[in-house]
């Protein structure tokens, strides 16, 4: 088994504990854990997007909540009455739980079925009071948002 020595880190890094846990823990959490497969992607500067294989599950059984750093997709799939006798079941249809840790300021903005699979869209929002700002030297108190420049740019040149 694989595993990551994250002490030199610990040594060094205040305030990380959660993170370093969420790194060793990760392992052991997810082993033969596969079902339903997923990707995870990248969508834009602050913006992800989750899809799921979800295939014979309906909107009705399907559980998706967002607490604060973790995102639950729970499907449990319904007692239906079965019309005939099935020879042979390769369509997974079991309950499941997927657990996404999520960084601050991620939040949930949709979620669709469509095809059988569950689409999640995330983006991450800072709040402007833990945006950076620029410190006046000189007495002065005022502070200002520091604004990203190569949005500037790209805005002035429109």
């Amino acid at each position: 088994m694989n595993r990551f020595d994250l002490t030199p880190y610990r040594r060094s890094m205040v305030g990380f504990d959660r993170l370093f846990d969420l790194i060793e823990n990760q392992n052991k959490a997810n082993i033969g854990d596969k079902y339903p497969p997923f990707n995870i992607e990248k969508r834009g500067e602050d913006a992800y997007r989750i899809t799921l294989a979800v295939a014979g599950f309906k909107p009705n059984d399907l559980d998706i909540t967002a607490h604060q750093n973790l995102l639950v997709v729970q499907g449990r799939k319904g007692d239906e009455p079965v019309d005939g006798q099935f020879l042979h079941v390769g369509i997974a249809q079991r309950g499941f739980e997927r657990r996404f840790e999520l960084a601050d300021y991620v939040r949930v903005e949709n979620a669709d079925l469509a095809d059988g699979l569950l689409t999640i869209d995330l983006v991450r929002e800072v709040p402007e009071a833990v945006k950076p700002k620029k410190i006046a030297i000189g007495g002065q108190t005022r502070l200002e948002v520091v604004e990203d420049t190569d949005s500037d740019d790209k805005s002035a040149a429109a």
